[in-house]
């Protein structure tokens, strides 16, 4: 019997971080000592304090059976706590918030509520795959908006036409963005949000890594800026504030008619998150702000180490306020993918090519903060005797 796949999956390039994970594991099966500082996956433990809340709710009957839908009214109240402390931002716990298994997935599974086939969806680029992923998905097409230093990586909506404008019903945002690293401010996002009335266009800002920050510098969110509840909603995780990449929660909040609508897909699809993880998560987001503030100190501490050992060799990056990216030009004459190469057959270091995140990505590579203060030193020096 043959076996086809369906068009929609041989149309999708190569998924990015599945051909990191095979060229790291056949270099691992030839002895190398890779230092992995492709994927933004914390190496740090979730804090003790969320794990005994998580064995404590994990034995309670209660919690053994369907969850709901949108999620537990006492995580999207800690939820919208937590936008009033952190943001000054006002939600509405019933309304205004869903559950979701990771960000990924409210992400991907979004266009599905409002793309018709052949409608368009602005996607940055370079990006996170799955904004246009999950627009290819759901029959739309995505049109992509280059993210250019230039710019302050933000999109130059002036140079988008008003018949792309008037055809497109979705935009994707991401600040502190992955993988430039780039902040947006109030009056970025008062643009999009311009943009966003002018023509009946859904924003949807991923917001997943506001808390990992630098130098007393918090990121904004979306939701702050006049306008940004009328067209749209604001993706936020808790897999890298607080360590909890495999646990898979998240949240979406913003405008109701748009949470509706992600909900009827979910309702449709998926059977909510585990409640245990839930209340867990409760925990989470109560949390004294100093487990977070131990947190950035250890990233901030390998930022320093990183970006001062790229620029000792001559390499320009771009130094983070905020997320745990370095977006670093490659040396004049290489490929982004050149560069990833070199880098790991000469130095068993493992990289990110830029073009993985899109084309406006060629010329750059990006390295994650996700490895200890001495690997990090241990990278450099290997980095050092290998472009000499």
């Amino acid at each position: 019997m043959h076996i086809e796949l369906a068009e929609r999956l041989k149309s999708l390039p190569p998924y990015l971080f599945a051909r990191i994970d095979q060229m790291k594991a056949e270099a691992l099966s030839k002895g190398v000592d890779v230092i992995d500082i492709s994927i933004g996956d914390p190496d740090l433990p979730t804090p003790e304090h969320i794990v005994k809340a998580m064995q404590q709710a994990v034995a309670k009957p209660e919690h053994h059976k369907y969850p709901s839908y949108a999620g537990m009214i006492s995580y999207r109240q800690a939820v919208s706590d937590w936008y009033r402390r952190r943001f000054g931002v006002s939600l509405d716990p019933e309304r205004e918030i869903i559950s979701l298994i990771g960000s990924k997935e409210g992400i991907g599974h979004i266009p599905l509520a409002f793309i018709n086939p052949g409608d368009l969806v602005l996607c940055p680029s370079p990006a996170y795959p799955v904004y246009s992923i999950g627009t290819l998905f759901a029959g739309g097409e995505p049109y992509y908006m280059p993210l250019l230093e230039e710019n302050g990586f933000f999109p130059d909506f002036d140079s988008i036409s008003e018949e792309i404008l008037n055809r497109a019903k979705m935009m994707f945002l991401n600040y502190p963005n992955n993988p430039t690293s780039a902040c947006a401010t109030h009056e970025a996002f008062g643009k999009a949000i311009e943009v966003a009335q002018r023509y009946g266009i859904i924003i949807c800002h991923d917001n997943a890594y506001s808390e990992i920050y630098y130098d007393g510098k918090k990121p904004i969110s979306f939701l702050e800026v006049e306008g940004a509840r009328e067209v749209g909603i604001e993706f936020h995780s808790l897999s890298k504030t607080y360590n909890m990449t495999g646990w898979r929660i998240g949240f979406a909040a913003g405008n109701p008619e748009v949470i509706g609508g992600l909900g009827k897909i979910k309702t449709n699809i998926d059977s909510g998150v585990f409640q245990a993880i839930q209340e867990a998560s409760i925990v989470a987001l109560n949390s004294d702000e100093k487990v977070l503030d131990e947190i950035r100190a250890v990233y901030q501490e390998r930022r320093d180490i990183l970006y001062s050992g790229l620029s000792e060799m001559g390499l320009s990056a771009v130094k983070p306020e905020a997320t745990f990216y370095l977006w670093t030009k490659v040396p004049e004459g290489s490929s982004s993918e050149d560069f990833t190469i070199r880098l790991l057959d000469r130095a068993g270091i493992l990289c990110t090519p830029g073009n993985g995140f899109g084309d406006p990505g060629e010329g750059y590579v990006r390295f994650a903060l996700t490895v200890s203060a001495d690997r990090t030193r241990e990278a450099i020096q290997r980095m050092k005797e290998s472009l000499d």
